[in-house]
């Protein structure tokens, strides 16, 4: 296979890529509303409860129907996928790598109309929709690639009358359980990891964007996945996610969302069930409390960039979106001054718009657990802009600074999901450094200095599981920057590098004794 090179981001200034997005739209927009059906190992399946998708930009109008899985289903359903594991299983490595790489050059075949769906179900500006299928695209190419190295592993050290040897197995039949803010990113890229490596999968999409996992679902089954090597659920959490967690037949599960989530999905498949045979292996990327420090040496221009578009890029919903601005008392007002204007400049509404900058965050509940955060940072703090919704039909809320904040209030402590940016100053950067590793969480941090003694103490003190230098904490890259965190922001399974697939098999260790 040719060496992993990323794909390129769409540049919508240009007129030909503004032109196809306005086509796409239009495509995607007539097919709004349509009814999708649940899949169960090959077998399209309808119910009588329905589930609605809506548009956060316009509630009013419903992006696609869906129906909800019962318990039943759900037990089927990873009956069905272990009953077929075997066979798939002894699909043959290039088979399986084939069909990752048909998968990606199909997505990227339909670029423009991914991002159109991202746009409509989740809430993306062009831009940022665009970045999502992009990495979708990267994660299906580098585990194609991985997988490969992986079949053929390094030697292992040959004794004497012995052919030593390691091979790596799939697991078994897996839960994917992928988040509503990186709906076709991280789907894909964890059921892809899961399938190249040999093993079937039951997959469960957030509720606020099964049809793009439906759309997801057309191209496993177009790019080669035998139909019985999947399922696709869309239902509550309580009434089947739970269930597909502690199924004995569940070898494992691969989660991404909030920490309450991961712990309680943690907690579940710690137990074991009658008739299970194996520990269950849960791989969890849950939140953060990410922080960029903005040491007294940092240029303060490109640290206003970089806080900025890490604070508020897809209305700040992404677990490495920085919510902590840690600021030197020496440079403290001035960054306040030009950080205020930056964002006073960012435009906030429908996500269709190429126009604006951000677009509505996902849900009522969201918005309502946002403004309620807002309202919290007023009183422990000084607020320098936003604050509130801007009065529109979708869910929007202003890009929002809060300055002045200490270390134990809550809207430095607690994740917020939201375009909330709380500003706290620092003595030194020592001080700095012990702000930011004020937190439970250990996802993504960035630092901003001219120092290279400095850098060299944030490489070894701030306690992060991706750290940036000069540079925002979002937007990492497949292949470069492999992506997970510490404490209660996951297992730290580094999805995007070489280790991921790892999470994934179970290897075999070999001696065959030379007759």
């Amino acid at each position: 296979m040719s060496p992993f090179i990323n794909e390129p981001v769409t540049d919508f200034t240009l007129p030909s890529n503004r032109e196809a997005s306005e086509k796409a739209s239009v495509a995607v927009r007539a097919q709004l509303g349509r009814e999708y059906d649940l899949i169960i190992a090959g077998k399209h399946v309808k119910t009588e409860a329905k589930l609605k998708s809506l548009n956060p930009s316009r509630p009013s109008e419903v992006v696609g129907i869906h129906q909800k899985a019962t318990a039943e289903m759900a037990n089927e359903a990873v009956h069905a996928a272990h009953a077929y594991f075997d066979e798939y299983a002894a699909t043959p490595v290039r088979d399986r790598i084939e069909m990752a790489s048909r998968a990606a050059a199909i997505i990227r075949e339909r670029k423009i109309e991914f991002d159109a769906w991202l746009v409509y179900e989740a809430g993306k500006t062009w831009s940022e929709a665009d970045g999502d299928v992009s990495e979708a695209i990267d994660f299906l190419e580098y585990y194609a690639r991985q997988m490969l190295r992986m079949s053929q592993p390094d030697p292992l050290v040959q004794l004497p009358g012995e052919k030593d040897e390691m091979v790596y197995l799939p697991l078994g039949t897996g839960v994917i359980i992928p988040p509503w803010n990186f709906p076709l990113a991280i789907m894909a890229g964890m059921s892809v990891a899961a399938l190249v490596t040999g093993n079937t999968i039951v997959i469960k999409p957030s509720s606020d964007t099964p049809t793009i996992a439906a759309k997801f679902a057309e191209v496993l089954l177009k790019a080669g996945f035998p139909e019985k090597s999947f399922s696709l659920l869309v239902g509550s959490g309580a009434l089947i996610g739970d269930l597909l967690v502690q199924h004995p037949k569940t070898r494992f599960v691969s989660f991404t969302g909030s920490r309450d989530v991961g712990l309680r999905i943690n907690e579940l498949a710690a137990k074991p069930q009658k008739g299970q045979i194996w520990i269950k292996r849960v791989v969890a990327e849950m939140g953060g409390k990410d922080a960029i420090i903005v040491d007294s040496e940092a240029d303060i221009d490109s640290a206003v960039q970089g806080v900025a578009g890490s604070a508020f890029g897809y209305q700040g919903q992404k677990c490495s979106a920085c919510s902590r601005a840690i600021v030197d008392e020496s440079i403290y007002d001035d960054f306040l001054k030009k950080l205020s204007l930056e964002v006073s400049r960012m435009q906030v509404g429908a996500s269709d718009n190429l126009a604006n900058y951000m677009g509505p965050v996902i849900n009522e509940k969201a918005r309502d657990s946002i403004l309620s955060y807002i309202e919290t940072g007023k009183k422990e703090g000084r607020l320098i802009c936003g604050g509130g919704a801007t009065g529109e039909d979708g869910y929007f809320i202003q890009p929002t600074v809060i300055a002045d904040i200490g270390s134990k209030d809550r809207i430095f402590q607690e994740e917020i999901f939201g375009p909330v940016l709380a500003v706290a100053k620092a003595r030194d950067f020592e001080h700095a450094l012990e702000l930011a590793n004020d937190s439970e969480y250990g996802l993504t941090g960035a630092v901003f200095t001219g120092n290279p003694q400095k850098i060299e103490r944030a490489k070894r003190r701030f306690f992060v599981g991706n750290l940036y230098i000069n540079r925002k904490c979002t937007g990492a890259m497949v292949g470069a920057h492999p992506f997970g965190g510490f404490n209660m922001s996951g297992t730290d399974s580094k999805a995007g590098g070489p280790d991921y697939l790892l999470q994934f098999v179970q290897a075999k260790s070999i001696a065959e004794k030379v007759l």
